[in-house]
């Protein structure tokens, strides 16, 4: 049963998982109904053939019509690496000291993350292994429509840099032609090649296709708009994507014994990234959560963007009433957060049965924000449940593994026996002569 909890200006729905019609409305709060996604994905498509079709004559036209900037030629909207480190030298000294901080601990992070390739010897003499690369080339995609986010700049570059990634070619959207400073400080901190300032699907499928002067990329990464999110999942296969975003989500299990002020502005810091934003809080203290409603009716007028938290908390976030601690554990797995902050006091003694989770912040100090920014860890994450069998954006996401087979003349008569036979059972007769054409010749 949905039960309303106290009236106030933002009051969050309550839901207990002792009722017996638990599992039905948590699946109706968690529902995301996207009724423009036909709509949107026939829009990007046209943009997308326009863009493959036309290229750079393309290009320009819809920055034109979408941005507003007018240009001649996208070598036009190509930013010079003269004009990012004019930005890093202009911004003020305590921003360029975070965000050079943040990029050091963001690639020592990832630095752990590093794979190398490997080989072993069989039995039989046989040479196996695998070889990582690096992708040539790879695509950021950083927003820059109602907010712009160094932040992304950081995390998606980095770990393509410490990959060795041949060439990372950035776009971002800059409306009326404004460009933001901190992103192409960030964009000069991480080492990104090109900036392109174009956005929207047709950045997406010029990365994809490439154009006459917009090189074309294996993979793009980033998150963007519900355009650039089709505009992904329609160009995936000609080039890889590291994930298909939804909307931005918390999941908090409390103990009781954190602040509630700190819990609400924890809830806070996802709401307000748009409406759809999903921010639960689960505790099996009533009295906890009627604390937390008080700290959010208390806070809420303070914030800056608080229309779009209420709209977020209002519509799609909750607090739940679970039995224990390890009931929420369990209601956190079928939910598969994007953020799951374990904010009790002995966190380690549930870390062993969460399941699934794009990140785990650990303790009543460790706030997901600090995730966001400056952690280390990355903060593209899956959504949408998706953390049941993704993971966060990594260095092993701009790496390629190749088998490496090298058979001897030895090891070659059991792996050709064994192949011979396995090939005629499934009828393809020139696999198993290719293998049996290896063998010795038994009359020799």
């Amino acid at each position: 049963m949905v039960e309303q909890a106290p009236t106030g200006e933002c009051s969050l729905r309550r839901l207990d998982t002792a009722d017996g019609d638990f599992a039905a409305s948590l699946g109706e709060l968690i529902a995301c109904e996207d009724t423009q996604g036909e709509q949107v994905d026939q829009v990007v498509a046209a943009i997308i053939e326009q863009v493959r079709t036309r290229g750079d004559a393309a290009l320009l036209e819809y920055t034109s019509q979408f941005d507003q900037v007018h240009a001649s030629a996208v070598a036009d909207l190509e930013v010079s690496r003269a004009r990012l480190d004019e930005a890093l030298a202009a911004i003020p000294g305590d921003q360029r000291d975070a965000l050079e901080h943040a990029a050091e601990r963001i690639t020592e992070y990832h630095q752990h993350q590093v794979q190398e390739s490997w080989q072993y010897r069989d039995a039989g003499g046989n040479l196996l292994g695998q070889k990582l690369t690096p992708l040539d080339r790879a695509g950021i995609y950083v927003p820059g429509g109602k907010a712009s986010y160094p932040s992304s700049v950081l995390m998606n570059a980095l770990p393509a840099r410490v990959a060795g990634v041949g060439e990372i070619v950035m776009v971002v959207p800059a409306p009326q032609g404004r460009l933001n400073n901190l992103v192409l400080s960030a964009a000069a901190i991480a080492g990104v090649d090109r900036v392109f300032t174009v956005g929207g699907a047709q950045a997406v499928a010029a990365l994809a296709f490439g154009t006459e002067t917009l090189p074309a990329v294996d993979k793009i990464v980033g998150p963007g708009n519900q355009y650039v999110a089709s505009a992904k999942r329609q160009v995936f296969g000609k080039v890889g994507i590291d994930m298909v975003a939804g909307p931005s989500e918390i999941l908090i299990i409390c103990d009781g014994h954190t602040d509630p002020d700190w819990i609400a502005m924890d809830l806070f810091s996802q709401a307000e990234h748009d409406e759809n934003a999903q921010a639960l809080l689960l505790s099996p203290d009533a009295d906890f959560l009627d604390a937390v409603q008080q700290s959010i009716e208390r806070l809420l007028p303070t914030m800056e963007r608080a229309a779009i938290i209420r709209a977020s908390l209002v519509g799609r976030g909750a607090m739940i009433k679970t039995f224990d601690l390890e009931d929420a554990v369990s209601v956190s797995n079928s939910l598969a957060p994007e953020h799951l902050e374990l904010s009790v006091r002995n966190p380690e003694a549930l870390l062993p049965a969460v399941r699934h989770a794009g990140a785990i912040f650990m303790g009543s100090h460790t706030t997901e924000s600090l995730g966001d920014y400056c952690a280390g860890p990355n903060h593209v994450l899956p959504t949408a449940t998706t953390a049941r069998f993704s993971s966060p954006l990594g260095v092993y996401d701009f790496q390629k593994r190749s088998s490496i087979i090298h058979c001897s003349p030895e090891g070659v008569v059991e792996l050709g026996r064994t192949a011979s036979v396995l090939a005629r059972g499934e009828s393809l007769t020139a696999h198993a002569r290719s293998a049996e054409l290896r063998l010795p010749d038994p009359d020799a």
